[in-house]
């Protein structure tokens, strides 16, 4: 990086990359005709308004909208003269928030990290404050923040030592964008170190967000209404958040078990793939129904393709066990609080590096149970099944798990609270 400016360089490359911006949204539209919705706004243009002062909160996806939704009720009750503003990366994220929120909060899209988007973005909104959840990291924006004189928080933050190792390499540039950050309050102590060795002060740990999620009581009700469909009797699997690649090998796992009339549930993390994940139960044989046909399944339906969004919680309520995909590949991982929260036993694959104190958490306390290749998910799966009352155990477990290590919103509001009140 420039050795005068390193945020100059970081925005040469910005523009150098500026076609590929419009090839991606391209390409992503081809699954996701979303993407080419609200395009101004990811350079700063913006036709909505408030009168209000504004908070401003960035989610940049479904997990971070999710998580978020206990410290916005929270903002909302304590700041009932303010409006929120959610800023979003992806579409999901977006389509989340409106399920989550409705008209309560406003939303558009974050600009891309270009000065000139970044200043219109500022210059409309005027916020108040700003809360970036986990990993987000835009030098330009928290430069300009930092330049307006906007208090700019990183909450919740999480930092994986690929991550952290990634950042080091331009330690200039790395130590600059920490350092105008108002507060970082990370998820966890290696968070905390990881950050504050890249250069970052106002480093505080005020655990995660996602283990004070409650389960929505729509969801609950959902829930039940699902395993209804599914059949009380059944036995039923739940295959969540999967990734590229993990719905075939979850198959070829499902084939070294026998579960007399096991029903499984696959959910794939990403919408785009719903079809994807069709073709492959057409080509592997296998008799499956979509959740969107609302029908109960017949008994010979050995897969439920979950093609819905938002229903996660409802899944996990309808389950018996839960595998969190984004783990049997290198992936990173996905969230596992929210099935601990509804008290389902928790299989989880070897790869976890996005959410690795929480799945180590899990595994320590007895709630979850790590599966290195197929052979372990099968074996794992012969098992429980074949123990309801180590079912129970490990749904116990995770619902203590959980329990133990909330108050991060709490955390979450004292830091907001103090950059209110200056």
């Amino acid at each position: 990086m420039c050795n005068h400016n390193p945020r100059r360089a970081y925005t040469l490359l910005l523009w150098l990359l500026l076609p590929y911006v419009f090839f991606h949204l391209l390409w992503r539209a081809r699954k996701q005709p979303e993407y080419l919705r609200h395009i101004p706004e990811r350079f700063g243009f913006y036709s909505t308004h408030c009168n209000k002062p504004i908070i401003w909160l960035h989610t940049v996806s479904v997990g971070e909208t999710r998580a978020a939704a206990g410290l916005v009720r929270c903002l909302q009750e304590k700041y009932p003269d303010h409006q929120l503003l959610l800023t979003h990366t992806t579409p999901t994220g977006r389509a989340a928030g409106k399920q989550l929120y409705g008209d309560d909060v406003q939303q558009v899209y974050l600009p891309y990290d270009y000065p000139f988007a970044v200043r219109r973005f500022l210059n409309h909104f005027h916020p108040r404050i700003g809360i970036l959840l986990e990993t987000e990291i835009w030098f330009n924006l928290i430069h300009a923040c930092h330049a307006e004189k906007i208090p700019l928080l990183l909450l919740n933050a999480r930092l994986s030592e690929k991550s952290a190792t990634r950042y080091a390499r331009y330690p200039r540039l790395a130590k600059s964008g920490l350092r105008e950050l108002s507060y970082i309050a990370a998820q966890s102590g290696n968070d905390a170190a990881r950050l504050t060795a890249l250069g970052a002060g106002n480093v505080f740990v005020m655990g995660n967000l996602k283990f004070d999620i409650e389960p929505p009581s729509t969801m609950l009700e959902l829930g039940r209404k699902l395993r209804a469909q599914f059949g009380e009797d059944r036995k039923v699997f739940l295959a969540a958040s999967t990734r590229t690649g993990e719905e075939a090998l979850i198959l070829d796992a499902l084939r070294k078990i026998d579960i007399p009339q096991l029903l499984t549930v696959i959910v794939p993390r990403h919408p785009q793939r719903f079809d994807e994940v069709a073709v492959l139960l057409t080509q592997r044989g296998t008799r499956f129904q979509r959740r969107s046909e609302g029908h109960a399944v017949a008994t010979e339906i050995q897969v439920v393709l979950g093609d819905s969004m938002g229903e996660m919680f409802a899944y996990y309520t309808a389950c018996d066990i839960a595998f969190i995909g984004g783990s049997l590949l290198p992936f990173g991982g996905q969230n596992l609080i929210e099935a601990c929260a509804a008290g389902r036993p928790v299989l989880i694959g070897p790869h976890t590096y996005n959410f690795a104190q929480a799945s180590q958490l899990a595994v320590d306390g007895g709630a979850a149970v790590r599966v290195e290749t197929i052979i372990g998910l099968a074996h794992s799966l012969q098992n429980l099944f074949s123990n309801p009352v180590e079912i129970k155990k490990m749904g116990d477990a995770g619902l203590r798990f959980v329990s133990e290590h909330r108050g991060a919103t709490e955390q979450a509001l004292a830091h907001i609270n103090r950059c209110m009140t200056k």
